[in-house]
């Protein structure tokens, strides 16, 4: 027996665990969903986040990776990320908007499956073997988790809402936008051990102890997802900022006009800049950076 063909079911198992605790959140939503079937459909989601964290990994390790693994991947990613947080906010957050809760629930499976179909293009079209640096549009799993988070959240604080159902909708629809959008969002698959990083989990882990000690654990995730918007909303502020300088450069060289003083020294304080975060010299080519790791998109 070939025991070596065996360890290509190990990943796959990784991944229909991950479907499995999928349906079961949809289970537990389905019919009259009190408060506590939907914060246990919110654990089932979180066990999918394990699951799927760990799938690509196990796959590279045993050297499993194969375009079975990727697709099955996605179309986990759909059920757990998409279908599951869809119906969930839609029970939670949603239901008393009608037909028009229904529809914006659906936004964010649309834009999850259409981020995940995106994903895969790109990633026929990529050297595998060559992570990206940045997602482009916002990964379905950090999108699943914002929703995750608030019904936690909520659920810690006894069942009332922190923020109003119109809030929560807008939410619904900023994270569908952000799925399919543009916007680069950091995959940490070059993170080096360097003091500046270090410093960073120092600051990170002290702000996590604080929000322990003054409020409750399940804070801690809504810090964690809130930091990661933010730093992609942020480094995509400044890249626009920097390609507007950029463009206002190239006019004045077509226009046969010189560079003035200030506008080398923009150039210099973004060159050093974009080294000092990672983002490489051009700033149009990590635009289109893309990871090509399955078990992350």
């Amino acid at each position: 027996m070939n025991w070596r063909k065996t360890f290509f079911i190990l990943p796959n198992l990784f991944t229909l665990s991950n479907v499995f605790c999928g349906f079961f959140a949809l289970t537990l939503c389905a019919g009259d969903a009190s408060i506590e079937d939907l914060y246990q459909a919110a654990l089932a989601i979180i066990f999918g986040f394990v699951f799927d964290l760990f799938d690509g990994r196990v796959a590279r390790l045993t050297r499993t990776q194969s375009d079975l693994g990727m697709q099955l991947d996605s179309l986990a990613d759909a059920i757990t990320f998409g279908a599951a947080p869809a119906m969930l906010v839609y029970k939670w957050g949603l239901s008393s908007f009608g037909l028009w809760g229904v529809f914006i629930a659906f936004l964010f499976l649309a834009g999850g499956v259409l981020r995940l179909a995106r994903f895969n293009v790109i990633a026929s079209q990529k050297d595998a073997s060559a992570p990206g640096r940045y997602f482009l549009g916002l990964p379905i799993p950090a999108a699943a988790s914002v929703i995750v988070a608030l019904v936690v959240v909520n659920y810690q604080v006894g069942g009332n809402y922190a923020v109003g159902q119109g809030a929560i909708a807008t939410l619904v629809v900023i994270l569908a936008y952000l799925m399919i959008s543009r916007v680069r969002f950091r995959s940490f698959k070059d993170v080096r051990m360097t003091k500046r990083s270090l410093g960073v989990v120092f600051l990170v882990s002290l702000v996590c102890l604080l929000i322990f000690t003054g409020l409750r654990a399940s804070f801690i995730f809504i810090f964690l997802i809130s930091a990661y918007l933010a730093l992609g909303l942020s480094e995509e502020v400044v890249q626009y900022a920097w390609e507007q300088r950029r463009k206002r450069r190239e006019a004045k060289l077509k226009a046969g006009q010189p560079l003035t003083p200030e506008d080398q020294d923009d150039m210099d304080d973004e060159d050093e800049i974009r080294r000092e975060l990672g983002l490489g010299e051009d700033p149009g080519a990590a635009a289109e950076e893309e990871t090509n790791e399955a078990g992350a998109s």
